[in-house]
């Protein structure tokens, strides 16, 4: 009898002990896909905007990995009612169309994240990777001042610290990046360095106040994330193809929608699309240490790629800058000290429509489903 009961303890032992070492290979893979997706997004983009030849229209782009991502979560909602294709179309009519006030919810959030889409394009084209990537960290700040205006949610003194040094080594980056502006963009003559960084300051504040608002609209409803996408996509289609329509309706006219199209441009379309959907499975395995870690090395990679791909320049100014910055992404993403105060009801982690620290974590809770029972809008 002792001999079984010293054998099944042995046996959950192994067990525990194989789990641990699985989890800890996932944490690894999880960084590491974070880094790559983090990176290679903004590098990919900035490759495609300064390569010679027929451009692309950033506009159609965006529409385009709407397009993808709305075909994806339908792909994912068919499998999920085990491919009824009357039931999946029953399913979405009723939560779309007949409960019509819940899907206009979506609107606000999806008009700024199709903003912030073009405004992505705009900012990489204009700005050097690393000091797009650098800048972009300013969306940490502003997801976290629309997380206590809009979900009273509470920063501890290190959050607040952070945010200090967030703010002051982006400040640095772009005192160093005005003092070389000629010099950093002068392989392209068509590059306008205030344009890009105004398009990225705007891009931040629309990315934190559309991460909490869409945070806010998840806590208040039991509707099943893919189909918020879903309801997402559709807005972000129909907002897309009129902004395409208005800034290059002429030129689409007469050259067409894929003008441009390498299969460079298709990895980067591919890349926006999946991006989100691709982070959201594997950081059910990191937390927000690692996710940390993920935005600092991902701004690493970015500068020395920058500097082989590019011929970024980097001086003490901009390791300073980006030093502090890299610092303050792993400070705010510090787990509370015990006994620290907390807002009731916000969670660490919403949406893929929101990005890195406290907005990553907004982006990966709508991406993981949810039990079939709770699809259904409120």
């Amino acid at each position: 009898m002792a001999a079984g009961k010293h054998s099944q303890a042995g046996e959950e032992k192994a067990t525990s002990r194989g789990q641990s070492d699985a989890n800890r290979k996932l944490k690894y893979i999880s960084l590491a896909v974070l880094v790559v997706q983090n990176a290679s997004l903004i590098l990919s983009i900035r490759y495609v905007r300064t390569l010679p030849g027929d451009r692309f229209f950033t506009t159609s782009a965006v529409v385009m990995a709407e397009i993808l991502k709305v075909l994806t979560c339908l792909l994912i909602i068919l499998l999920q009612k085990k491919f009824s294709v009357k039931e999946t179309a029953s399913f979405l009519l009723d939560s779309i169309v007949f409960q019509y006030k819940d899907t206009l919810k979506l609107a606000v959030p999806s008009l700024i994240y199709t903003l912030q889409n073009n405004l992505q394009y705009v900012a990489i084209s204009n700005l050097p990777a690393a000091t797009f990537q650098v800048t972009y960290q300013l969306k940490i700040l502003t997801t976290a001042l629309f997380s206590v205006m809009m979900l009273r949610k509470s920063l501890s003194r290190v959050q607040w610290i952070s945010l200090l040094l967030l703010f002051g080594g982006v400040a640095i980056v772009q005192v160093q990046q005005e003092g070389n502006k000629e010099a950093s963009l002068s392989d392209s003559s068509s590059q306008n360095y205030t344009v890009g960084l105004v398009a990225v300051v705007i891009s931040c504040m629309s990315s934190g106040f559309a991460g909490v608002y869409f945070e806010k609209i998840l806590k208040g409803s039991a509707a099943s994330v893919w189909l918020r996408n879903v309801q997402l996509g559709l807005f972000g289609m129909a907002l897309g193809m009129l902004g395409m329509w208005w800034n290059d309706g002429a030129a689409i006219a007469e050259h067409g929608f894929l003008f441009g199209y390498t299969g460079m441009v298709w990895c980067v379309i591919f890349n926006q699309a999946f991006g989100g959907l691709l982070v959201a499975v594997v950081v059910k395995y990191a937390d927000n240490i690692l996710k940390g870690f993920a935005t600092s090395f991902s701004i690493i990679v970015s500068t020395v790629t920058s500097i082989y791909l590019f011929g970024f320049h980097v001086d003490l100014m901009f390791t300073a800058g980006a030093g502090l910055v890299i610092g303050a992404v792993y400070m705010y993403s510090l787990p509370k000290a015990a006994g620290g105060s907390s807002s009731p009801g916000v969670s660490s982690s919403a949406s893929s429509v929101a990005a890195a620290g406290a907005e990553r974590g907004a982006e990966m809770e709508a991406f993981l489903p949810k039990c079939e029972g709770k699809e259904k809008g409120s």
